[in-house]
């Protein structure tokens, strides 16, 4: 099948180079013609695990990326819509979304073939059939049913794995108005025929985006706030908390073997500094001023970002707990991205961590892998130095703060051991042993 896909972000590019992996002839477009040329020269211009290989395998060949729609629309079987969905504080912002639908709709005014437009972005219930089809239909001149269909596809795709997920899904949702429009749309996904299928409406389709997303956030907030409450009481420690809890069969089932299954959904079930990234913020601040539109109280999600909200303080308590002034006090903060595997720091953790520091006059030496780039962009304070490897960062700190779960944190304790006086360790993933430090806090102990 021919495909276009409209915008190049994490989920457009990610999704059109591993659609090309699967067959498909794809071109992605995108309004940025830096970005363009990137992708033709065979170079990613964001970072994501095993995508700079399968793009060099493809471009040129089954992908290409261009800058004008219209060419893109007119040569391709179905486009898919991947723009942004940014959250205004009051509801998402369409504006990508509506300029996108009405370009697709200009260029399928001289195509007389019928095409399916399908919504990849995240958009709340009612999007696709209310906002989408009629400004198609529209531009287009077009009837929706017999001259085009509209479907929304949500992408279940997590940063930093976004590779993996797509060419080994554990569902695809498939929201079509129509089932000629069905049709195209299971034909996108014909590589995959083992993968469970939910085929539904659009709106229930988007609803089960929001759901999923939800459902993890406080799954999050959740054991955060036990984390926090262990804290209170002294002499509790939430992971030790939670490897009881996990323990509950219902979580981790035991087979007929004895072997016990970890759901990676566990992982969820784990104190920490707080979440971020592009969608678990922006999504659940979303339903809930769509709930609260429809006249639904959304209590437990406005929750959910209170205590999301809150947990960064949690890493400058422990800090003031041994250090009540930090004015010129030597900090390493270990990670800046939201999460290991990507270079994405929107709402990332380490923003208010380190601009409270930076603003309370610490001498912050900072690093990540991968994001410093993006560090660059966000950051601007004199006292925030950007180290070229973790022996470097923590080499003469007096405190360590650790906030994304970077594999290689791990080296900590043997970086530390010989070290005296030992410095204080803030550990806001718990993923370090605490009994190999002399001086160690964590979230939720």
């Amino acid at each position: 099948m021919k495909i276009s896909v409209i915008g190049t972000g994490y989920v457009g590019l990610v999704s059109g180079v591993c659609l090309a992996d699967t067959g498909h002839t794809v071109v992605c477009v995108d309004v940025d013609a830096a970005k363009v040329d990137m992708i033709n020269a065979g170079k990613p211009p964001i970072y994501e695990k095993g995508l700079a290989e399968l793009l060099t395998r493809h471009c040129g060949d089954r992908l290409s990326a261009t800058t004008d729609l219209d060419a893109a629309v007119a040569d391709t079987e179905l486009s898919l819509i991947a723009v942004g969905t940014p959250f205004d504080g009051e509801a998402i912002d369409l504006s990508y979304i509506r300029a996108a639908a009405e370009q697709i709709g200009t260029a399928l005014k001289a195509k007389p073939d019928y095409h399916v437009v399908v919504v990849k972005s995240t958009v709340v219930p009612g999007t696709s059939e209310e906002v989408v089809a009629p400004l198609v239909a529209k531009a287009a001149g077009r009837r929706l049913g017999p001259d085009f269909g509209i479907g929304m596809n949500p992408e279940f795709l997590r940063e930093g794995e976004a590779v993996a997920d797509f060419m080994m899904p554990d569902r695809i949702v498939l929201g079509a108005n129509d089932d000629r429009c069905l049709e195209r749309m299971r034909a996108l996904y014909a590589g995959f025929p083992d993968t469970d299928v939910v085929a539904t409406t659009p709106k229930t389709a988007e609803m089960i985006k929001y759901t999923a997303n939800s459902l993890l956030a406080t799954m999050i907030s959740f054991s955060n706030e036990i984390g926090n409450l262990c804290a209170r009481i002294g002499g509790v420690d939430v992971v030790e908390v939670m490897r009881g809890v996990h323990l509950d069969k219902r979580l981790t089932p035991i087979l007929d073997d004895h072997q016990r299954i970890v759901p990676a959904f566990t992982t969820y079930i784990e104190a920490g500094c707080g979440f971020g990234g592009s969608c678990f913020p922006k999504d659940v601040k979303a339903l809930i001023s769509y709930g609260e539109a429809k006249g639904q109280a959304m209590d437990l999600l406005r929750s959910v970002i209170a205590v999301n909200r809150l947990q960064p303080e949690q890493m400058l308590s422990l800090l003031h707990k041994h250090y009540p002034d930090v004015k010129d006090l030597r900090i390493a903060v270990l990670g800046l991205a939201f999460k290991p595997g990507t270079d994405d720091m929107r709402e990332s953790p380490a923003i208010p961590v380190v601009n409270t520091l930076a603003a309370a006059g610490a001498r912050i030496s900072a690093y990540d892998p991968i994001a410093r780039h993006e560090a660059e962009r966000i950051f601007d304070h004199g006292n925030l130095h950007y180290a070229e490897n973790l022996d470097t960062c923590v080499h003469d700190a007096e405190a360590i703060l650790l906030i994304t779960r970077w594999d290689l944190f791990n080296e900590l304790p043997r970086l530390m051991a010989d070290r005296q006086p030992q410095p204080l360790v803030v550990d806001g993933r718990r993923m370090l042993d605490k009994t190999k430090f002399e001086r160690y806090e964590g979230i939720g102990s």
